[in-house]
């Protein structure tokens, strides 16, 4: 089973403009700081990590389609300024290096009108670009007819460089031939017309119907911002933008879903998969291939179709730790007779899911995160538990924080989903490195003192 894959080419250009930013800053120091005497590897690693830090500081890359040119301007600025400041700064700390100012403000200016330049490029090509095809737009409605409502649909068809699409109204207390339907109204309406974001007057819709369209919206992957009115702006969880003068809410994303953070966390994972494929598969895997080809015929490896990131199918690798059979939508239960003797060592110590650092160094899992389901038992609980369908905002992973909590192997009622589900869906919301690392030990003590339910 794959699921529809819903992603825009969009979700390339940030990452593929901060690759070309560092690409031009080590390009452009490799040239002009060649006579300084530096040892160029540590250098360029120093001006990467400062670059990229100090852009996750002052959000350099959080440009969107309703960001105005001043904005961008100011952001060039603040980036150049500090970064000027931290390449300066490594100079006094290496002695043999030759200081040059005018090699760095050379450097600097180069740095300056190419990334400026690459950068305005993008952002006007962009609005072009959905104007002259009509590609990238985002379908919206508003809930609401409200003066505020009104203007901000405005605004939609003022500016056509912002790429919405509108497509209607909804209202409980306002019959107008814009208006669509009423608030039930909107869960089919979405669905069928792909709707990507919804806008929500806030003294339109009353709180029980607001929390349970925010969870229809986390269910479906659909944005949900809000319109505010002068009176009353109930959340401390929210971010305001302005698309011109005209103020819009939405909820803040977790912090994984940060560009810069989405990038840490990936380089973390590249750096600790690399380490275990290389001092552990390496001696690991061929003795385990030896041991599971004694005991049983079939392959070493067992793959399995399983859902991911924004619910796409990807192939999750194991040790092969069962007799070859036709039930592998089937979970393994207490003593399952399908389950090899060496199956069940691996399965106890959880060496069966080393494989899956390659699945992590190809891109489609994390080291930590939440525990990839299958996908019968997606189909079977995505409607029946709350928030279950936030899992699929991040990779899935080798271990986490249900996982170490006790929440593994076999799911013998709805209340071990609903427990797991809430452990995953706090881990996404409050994601930390720290969290990551203190993960991964448990993960590790738990591996040498054994759990009951790894079976």
């Amino acid at each position: 089973m794959v699921a529809q894959q819903t992603g825009r080419y969009s979700k390339y250009i940030r990452p593929i403009s901060i690759t070309i930013d560092i690409l031009v800053i080590t390009i452009l120091s490799l040239y002009f700081f060649r006579d300084l005497n530096l040892n160029m590897v540590y250098f360029i690693a120093y001006q990467t990590l400062a670059w990229i830090f100090i852009a996750f500081l002052i959000k350099f890359y959080e440009v969107y389609r309703f960001t105005t040119p001043v904005e961008i301007i100011s952001k060039i600025f603040k980036q150049f300024s500090l970064f000027l400041l931290v390449v300066i700064a490594f100079f006094p700390f290496a002695k043999t290096v030759i200081f040059s100012g005018k090699a760095i403000a050379i450097m600097m200016t180069i740095s300056f009108a190419i990334i400026a330049g690459i950068k305005y490029f993008l952002f006007f090509y962009l609005k072009k670009y959905r104007i002259t095809t009509k590609n990238n737009f985002r379908n919206a409605i508003i809930i609401g007819y409200t003066p505020e409502a009104i203007r901000l649909k405005e605004v939609f068809d003022n500016r056509l460089d912002y790429g919405y699409r509108f497509q209607g109204y909804f209202s409980d207390k306002k019959q107008n031939p814009e208006v669509k339907g009423k608030v039930e109204d909107i869960k089919n309406f979405v669905i069928d017309q792909k709707i990507d974001e919804i806008y929500c007057s806030l003294n339109e819709i009353s709180n029980e119907k607001l929390k349970e369209l925010v969870e229809f919206s986390d269910e479906n992957n659909k944005t949900i911002k809000f319109i505010p009115d002068t009176k009353e702006i109930f959340s401390k969880n929210m971010r305001i933008d302005y698309y011109e003068l005209f103020p819009v809410l939405s909820l803040q994303k977790t912090q994984l879903h940060n560009p810069t953070i989405k990038g840490i966390k990936r380089g973390f994972d590249i750096v600790f998969s690399l380490f275990v494929i290389i001092f552990i598969l390496s001696w690991l895997m061929p003795l385990i291939a030896v041991l599971i080809k004694l005991e049983s015929k079939g392959p070493i490896f067992f793959k399995q179709g399983r859902p991911g990131l924004d619910e796409n199918e990807f192939f999750c690798f194991k040790f092969r730790s069962m007799q070859v059979n036709e039930t592998t939508e089937k979970e393994a239960s207490k003593n399952d007779p399908r389950v090899t003797k060496m199956g069940k060592f691996m399965r106890k110590t959880s060496i069966d899911e080393f494989p899956q650092f390659f699945n992590v160094l190809l891109g489609d899992m994390s080291v930590v995160g939440p525990r990839p389901h299958l996908w019968s038992q997606n189909k079977s609980y995505a409607s029946k538990v709350k928030k279950y369908m936030v899992r699929h905002y991040v990779k899935p992973g080798i271990t986490g924080l249900a996982q170490v909590k006790g929440y593994r192997g076999e799911i013998e009622t709805d209340e071990d989903m609903i427990n797991r589900i809430k452990f995953d869906v706090f881990y996404i919301e409050n994601w930390s490195i720290v969290m990551d690392i203190k993960i991964i030990i448990q993960t590790v003590v738990n591996i040498f003192k054994g759990e009951d339910k790894a079976y």
